[in-house]
């Protein structure tokens, strides 16, 4: 047993005030109890206990190392206290990682409320498309479509289900026409994004054959809320997602196109790194999420 023990154990003896009080409550024997205060009073070179066949009392010597011992393993009590305290209780700051439309337009909303309901947690958002590595980074988590979870030694919880959308601005129709058939597409302006290669591979189904397109045009960006607003703007055709464009769909601002050829789905994962000892913080926002898109309607 190293020093520190010994003091600690030294410290519970005298508390109890015999070996074979402290023995039955660590679970220990008597004579284990007796031969590790042996060995701490050799290593000090001096006698902390007087001993009887029923008690133990301290030496003058004795005294004030007990007073130091004691506040040791009073701070270690404490200690372990506050670890398990951390444990059970959301606290700190949790870090997350989100693709940049999805943050914006489901996560941020959300927050008021949870951070409401949990006033010891601190959020720290990074809006980001570009692949993230949580074995790598400090973040806790990370929400994530289907193209984006690469690691298989991820956790996934899945959140919903996305639905991607062919549309264009009115006035880029009225401009430009609109598409009967996929291979029209060819002939069109398609916003790509730089970040995830797949995002730019439209998979279509015409007459039971499965088709992918592979999107091309004069202007990408680093995140679908980018492509968002230049298909707005007019810039040219976009697949993009249905909790994104759907009330716009619906208002007439943009044109849903080719929805007989186009059925396409992502999930949307929140992702952390292990299961292991998985922090509070962690825990209560995935349980938030998950409880928040089960009850929501599906955007189409």
């Amino acid at each position: 047993m190293d020093i520190a023990n010994q003091m600690i154990l030294f410290a519970n003896v005298v508390d109890h005030g015999s070996f074979s009080a402290t023995a039955r409550s660590l679970g220990l024997s008597p004579s284990a109890v007796s031969k590790q205060i042996g060995h701490l009073e050799d290593r000090l070179g001096i006698r902390l206990l007087n001993r009887s066949t029923r008690n133990v009392s301290l030496t003058q010597e004795g005294r004030p190392f007990y007073e130091r011992c004691a506040e040791i393993a009073a701070g270690v009590l404490e200690a372990e206290a506050m670890a398990v305290s951390l444990g059970k209780r959301p606290q700190g700051t949790l870090r997350i990682a989100a693709t940049v439309a999805f943050g914006k337009a489901q996560l941020l909303p959300l927050l008021p409320h949870f951070l409401a309901d949990h006033p010891d947690l601190r959020v720290t958002l990074e809006l980001t498309d570009r692949s993230i590595d949580l074995s790598e980074s400090d973040y806790d988590m990370a929400i994530r479509f289907t193209e984006q979870v690469e690691d298989p030694s991820v956790i996934t919880v899945k959140l919903t289900k996305n639905e991607r959308l062919i549309c264009a601005s009115p006035a880029y129709i009225a401009a430009h026409g609109a598409p009967e058939t996929p291979q029209d597409l060819a002939r069109h302006n398609c916003l790509r994004i730089s970040t995830v290669a797949h995002w730019n591979q439209w998979h279509f189904d015409e007459d039971g054959k499965k088709t992918v397109f592979e999107a091309s045009g004069n202007f990408e960006a680093n995140s679908a809320d980018g492509i968002y607003y230049a298909t707005l703007a007019g810039l040219g055709i976009a697949r993009l997602s249905s909790y994104l464009v759907g009330p716009d769909i619906r208002s007439g601002r943009l044109l849903h196109l080719l929805p007989e050829h186009c059925e396409e789905y992502a999930n949307v994962y929140a992702v952390y790194s292990s299961r292991r000892n998985l922090s509070p913080k962690v825990r209560v926002f995935i349980d938030y999420l998950v409880g928040h898109f089960r009850s929501a309607p599906q955007a189409h």
